[in-house]
């Protein structure tokens, strides 16, 4: 049998638009590498302050030992999920649900049982990811949502969550059901030995083998993240710092957002993130703009 023709730009199939299109304000928000970089750290910070969803990283994360790994995985699963079509962002969220399968076991701190199948954990891990890239993006976005807007941004965002398992009516879904949800589970948050370990690791990423190319950026988005958590959050974790230090961590990242717009640092940025959510941007991009 002859070998099939590659398939050329007119030839390919036509990709529908996902689950939000370049009309969606997640394209906007999720668009910037600095939101999503910044917006990303700030997550697994205040992530690792539930007890229960900090237990299963701690006992189930290869992250320290391989922290590219994860940034990768993390990256192309949000690229995809944002900018691939709905088939691309469906078997992204099966492999996320494969892992979370053997996701379980037994918190010390609180002693309860947890599994990343859980809804509640779900929720917390789902609302704080999807909160952390619109605190970056009302930072670092470039343009001001409305707040109709930001409603829409958390309301777009459910579908995600559903293809991970997660009831949809379980998520915050507006502004202030976020407000909300949030003073809910504000009295449940706790500072564990496992959680500091995750905290250090994005104030003060370690100089190994695999982050020393990236090192001196982490520490200034690492510190970037920090000054958008919420102040008694910050308390808490034990990571509260001055105004002044947050104003020199915003300069920064806005001067690493200029650089980033250089050739070379741009393909350093697309090889810390990985080929796959490089390719998944880019396809929608030109597929958005023939």
């Amino acid at each position: 049998m002859a070998a099939a023709e590659p398939l050329t730009d007119a030839a390919m199939p036509p990709r529908d638009r996902g689950l939000f299109g370049p009309a969606s304000v997640t394209w906007r928000v999720h668009g910037s590498p600095t939101v999503a970089l910044v917006g990303g750290l700030r997550a697994l910070l205040v992530q690792s302050l539930h007890p229960l969803a900090m237990a299963g990283v701690a006992q189930h994360s290869d992250y320290r030992a391989r922290p590219l790994d994860r940034l990768r995985r993390t990256a192309e699963f949000v690229a995809t999920t944002t900018f691939g079509d709905t088939a691309q962002a469906a078997r992204a969220a099966r492999r996320v649900r494969a892992v979370h399968r053997r996701v379980r076991g037994v918190d010390p701190v609180t002693g309860a049982a947890y599994s990343a199948d859980d809804p509640e954990t779900q929720v917390w891990i789902h609302t704080v990811e999807i909160h952390s890239f619109l605190a970056a993006h009302r930072v670092y976005g470039g343009d001001r949502l409305t707040a109709a807007e930001e409603d829409r941004y958390f309301a777009e965002n459910v579908a995600v969550a559903e293809l991970l398992g997660t009831p949809g009516d379980r998520v915050p879904a507006t502004v202030e059901e976020v407000r909300a949800y949030f003073a809910a589970v504000r009295p449940r948050l706790c500072v564990s030995d496992a959680a500091r370990d995750a905290i250090s690791f994005v104030v003060a990423p370690p100089l190994n083998a695999q982050l020393a190319p990236y090192w001196p950026a982490l520490r200034v988005l690492g510190r970037a993240a920090v000054a958008l958590v919420p102040s008694d959050l910050r308390r808490l974790a034990g990571i509260d710092g001055s105004a002044a230090v947050d104003t020199i961590a915003y300069l920064q990242v806005h001067a690493m957002a200029r650089l980033l717009t250089l050739p070379g640092a741009r393909d350093l940025l697309g090889h810390a993130l990985g080929a796959r959510t490089r390719e998944v941007a880019l396809a929608a991009r030109r597929d958005s703009n023939p």
